[in-house]
């Protein structure tokens, strides 16, 4: 087992406080979006084992010996690197409103910009990885988001709320045409508008949306943080979420969604691909992302944990690249058997519980190789990450 030492990203939209709040430290005045854990070649988790001692990458300790270190199974499912990566991501602002593709598009899209020859640093490229992103955010704090598409009839009425005539198209469009026809007309309209047009369009559906209050508080609110997007108007088309602590939200393939404000856990396969559809000044390439979104109205489903006999809360996914749950650990209660097979990141974010000899602070990790078990005991609260194989 060993100590994780993570890297902070200091994204524009992170926040200042949150992130420090949960370590025990002294903000340093600027954002502190997310603390990645694992081995993403970003910013790879560093660790230090008395077997070699000098901090390494945890990405160079797999390459090394993915067999011991993911296990034999892990390996043969997911390729000789760790398939998730696990992060405290703390929005202090509203974060891009985005998708991500399945696993065919992934691998299609990255061919075809690989033999175009797009670098993989360029602005406009789409495609970072051959793999898929889906994602599940935990709250630990209350936690606001947008989650897929509501019915074009709810969110006409929402629109046509805001009294602003420049937008009657898309009100009529969304309560004429069928409900996946119309919310990619609309949308599509939306992201090819004139952007002088649209720019004037949301500074007017703003300050309507800052009259009204309610339920259009969180669309005057994006405003200000992305003034004249078009992803502001856009934003009025998806559900708006609140989680309370404790409670997750997962992100499939094709659904847009955007984070709004608070601090999570959130797990996600180890990818880059974002295809962004507003509320940020990088590239949008409209016709990918509407190849990629799926049209169709849904609830957004709010998952609580499920807990077994054994302490274990898991929440529960539709994917095999990441398996997340938390131990809620009690003073006095019997130790926790954490078993080996696959490999895990620990993660504590309440209290001092103890991994083996290992005693973790709010805000610290480790890593458990898959040929290793652990015992979790103590009190406070520790996220379990892994795979399912």
């Amino acid at each position: 087992m060993d100590r994780l030492s993570n890297t902070v990203r200091p994204y524009a939209w992170g926040s200042t406080t949150a992130i420090p709040e949960l370590l025990g430290t002294a903000p340093t005045g600027e954002p502190q979006a997310e603390m990645w854990m694992g081995a993403h070649p970003g910013a790879p988790s560093r660790i230090d084992r008395p077997t070699a001692p000098g901090e390494r990458s945890l990405t160079d300790v797999i390459a090394a010996d993915p067999e011991r270190e993911l296990g034999p199974a892990a390996v043969r499912a997911f390729g000789p690197r760790l398939p998730f990566l696990l992060k405290l991501l703390a929005a202090g602002a509203p974060l891009s409103l985005q998708v991500h593709p399945d696993l065919a598009q992934a691998q299609q899209g990255y061919a075809d910009e690989e033999r175009r020859g797009i670098a993989i640093d360029a602005p406009h490229r789409t495609y970072k990885d051959a793999n898929h992103k889906p994602e599940l955010i935990c709250a630990l704090t209350p936690f606001e988001g947008l989650c897929g598409f509501r019915r074009p009839a709810e969110a006409a009425d929402a629109i046509a709320a805001l009294g602003v005539d420049s937008l009657k198209p898309y009100v009529d469009l969304l309560r004429a045409r069928p409900e996946d026809a119309a919310l990619r007309e609309v949308l599509t309209a939306i992201l090819t508008a004139d952007p002088d047009d649209m720019a004037g369009t949301v500074a007017e559906a703003a300050e309507a949306a800052e009259r009204l209050g309610g339920a259009h508080a969180p669309y005057a609110q994006i405003a200000h943080h992305y003034p004249g997007d078009p992803g502001v108007i856009a934003a009025m088309l998806l559900n708006h979420v609140r989680l309370q602590p404790g409670e997750a939200m997962f992100l499939g393939a094709g659904v847009p969604h955007a984070y709004l404000g608070g601090l999570g856990v959130e797990i996600m396969a180890n990818s880059d691909n974002v295809l962004r559809c507003g509320l940020t000044p990088k590239h949008i390439d409209v016709p990918e992302l509407l190849r990629i979104v799926r049209f169709e109205a849904s609830e957004p489903g709010i998952l609580r944990p499920e807990a077994s006999p054994a302490g274990e809360e898991l929440y529960e996914t539709p994917v095999d690249e990441f398996r997340l749950s938390r131990y809620v650990l009690s003073a006095g209660g019997a130790p926790v058997e954490l078993a080996a097979g696959a490999p895990q990141i620990l993660l504590c974010t309440a209290g001092s519980p103890q991994v083996g000899e290992t005693t973790l602070a709010p805000g610290e990790s480790v890593f458990v190789p898959a040929d290793e078990s652990v015992e979790a005991s103590g009190t406070g609260t520790l996220f379990r990450a892994t795979v399912v194989v």
